[in-house]
């Protein structure tokens, strides 16, 4: 795509929010007064997404809800749990689903996917996002680590994958969704969804945000390109352009007080990403911060290692740091990274919204001058020192593309949670580990039916000895030993207990949220995911091809 196109993109979003638009453009016929509200609702139905309920099943067994609470300083807070309490916790954020060959329009490469998340902040500011693409091929699976609230991670997490659905859509099936808009006829669906019954929405801006999006594919359209961006171009554009859709959102006048409210959280929070899209042997990875993904290998002689996909961007990468030098004049070196961080204030150099980081002041200033009341929107308002050249900060992607092949056998994206407390090749080994334990016990439940009082005594056996049933869930499995294990390795129940049943305010201070998720392939199919913020991962397994 030519740089002209390019800036078409990304920049014309400014006169598309605040402007009237001409022929086949949004704004051209349905901003009437009167029509608002039908217009709201009728949006809402159009946009309403197809999802899968991916939630774990007890089948039965009912287990009581365990609570965190609040420490005080006389607090001398000890509590004891059982092996299967702590599972209890650990697995409140499971999920996993079997694909369906054909569960969109096209053959599935992915057969199976795991994800959990567990909690530090609360409420926890991580997202996770799992979705089919229904208008052109593959899956996408994303994690979001948010800072400063949740708001900009939870916009993200529900936006950027429509944003890449688009992108890729050729100039025919774009038409459609044009012309189904222009007749009020059925809109076609874009995404099918997998989400844990847990996973919030913002349903309040649903219309606005698909306004929006219907701006892009109409400009997407006048491009008059027919079979769309190749996918590299399309994880690019479309984390450049939904981090200026938000940034621009909050400066176009909206009348409505909880839009208003929630755009500026939104803007003034921030978040990293990491997402991939796979594609039969095809596999993308976009990331902009300091989430990460690995593949697992298996070489013939049976050995394993660990092949990175991401670079973390941060203050520790040294090609991000002169990056962001070479953007900026000389007499800002010593100033822009301080302590390790972006002006002394964020850990990565890349993430969406943090608008604080990419405005001028005179524009922080001319928005939150509109009576906010930052205070209660919980509204960070700091302008660090040594701040001339904005922006500092972008949520420009880097792409890494791997072919897969019979030795990449699994996936793992997570968000920066998992790695503060794993190495890849730690996470590698565990997750060899599960999937060994896991074939191990297959053949013996096929061997012979299941037997309720041979069952129940296993489990009084376990129960005796502190032992927990294996983990089903890879991502599972990976939270568990981030958090429990000790230096050496070896899994203590007591560390395990005591980092799950840390006060709100002392949790924080520990661990992070962990997003993450497994996935894997079988013959390309079979995908695997975890996900988490204090550990948030997805871990995709990948078989022959």
């Amino acid at each position: 795509m030519s740089s002209t196109m390019s800036c078409r993109i990304l920049n014309s979003a400014r006169n598309s929010i605040s402007a009237l638009r001409g022929k086949r453009h949004l704004y051209s016929r349905l901003v009437q007064n009167e029509n608002k509200l039908k217009w709201k609702d009728f949006s809402k139905r159009l946009f309403r997404p197809v999802a899968v309920d991916c939630r774990p099943h007890n089948h039965g067994f009912f287990q009581q809800k365990a609570f965190r609470h609040t420490s005080t300083e006389e607090d001398d807070f000890h509590l004891q749990l059982t092996p299967d309490q702590i599972s209890v916790l650990l697995r409140a954020g499971e999920l996993s689903h079997k694909v369906l060959e054909f569960e969109g329009k096209f053959l599935n490469p992915v057969l199976k996917f795991e994800s959990n998340q567990l909690a530090a902040n609360s409420p926890v500011e991580d997202r996770r996002s799992i979705a089919s693409c229904l208008q052109t091929k593959g899956m996408m699976f994303g994690v979001f680590d948010g800072h400063g609230g949740h708001a900009c991670a939870q916009a993200v997490s529900e936006r950027l994958f429509y944003y890449v659905a688009v992108s890729l859509m050729s100039h025919k099936t774009l038409e459609m969704m044009e012309d189904a808009m222009e007749c009020m006829k059925p809109l076609l669906p874009i995404l099918q969804w997998y989400k844990h019954p847990g996973d919030s929405i913002y349903k309040e801006v649903t219309s606005l945000h698909f306004d929006h999006l219907r701006v892009y594919w109409q400009e997407m359209l006048d491009l008059h390109m027919e079979m769309g961006l190749s996918i590299k171009e399309a994880l690019t554009h479309s984390f450049q352009r939904l981090d200026s859709d938000i940034s621009l959102e909050i400066q176009a006048p909206l009348e409505d007080e909880i839009l208003r409210n929630l755009s500026l959280q939104v803007a003034f929070s921030g978040t990293t990403a990491c997402m991939a899209h796979v594609d039969g042997i095809h596999l993308h990875v976009a990331n902009a911060g300091d989430c990460r993904a690995i593949l697992g290998i298996q070489e013939e002689n049976g050995t394993w290692s660990c092949l990175p996909l991401t670079q973390d961007h941060n203050a520790w990468n040294k090609a991000e740091i002169l990056r962001i030098k070479k953007e900026h004049p000389k007499s800002e070196e010593r100033t822009i990274i301080v302590e390790d961080r972006l002006l002394g204030v964020l850990m990565p150099c890349r993430a969406f919204g943090d608008v604080q980081l990419k405005w001028s002041k005179e524009l922080q200033q001319s928005v939150l001058q509109r009576g906010f009341d930052t205070e209660a929107l919980n509204i960070y308002r700091f302008t660090p020192p040594n701040y001339y050249t904005p922006p500092y900060l972008t949520a420009k992607p880097e792409i890494t593309y791997h072919k897969l092949r019979p030795q990449d056998k699994f996936l793992v994206i997570a968000t920066d949670g998992l790695w503060d407390l794993l190495g890849n090749e730690d996470v590698v080994r565990l997750v060899v580990e599960h999937l060994e334990e896991a074939s191990r016990q297959k053949p013996e439940l096929d061997k012979k039916p299941a037997n309720l009082g041979l069952m129940q005594n296993l489990l009084r056996q376990r129960k005796a000895k502190g032992i927990h049933a294996p983990d089903q869930n890879a991502a599972t499995h990976l939270i568990r030993h981030a958090i429990g294990c000790n230096e050496y390795g070896e899994m203590e129940q007591e560390k395990l207990a005591a980092m799950l049943t840390l006060p709100d305010d002392l949790a924080r201070m520990y661990r992070d949220d962990i997003t993450n998720k497994c996935a894997r392939c079988v013959q390309i199919k079979v995908t695997r995911e975890s996900e988490g913020k204090i550990l948030t991962y997805w871990l995709l397994e990948l078989g022959k091809t």
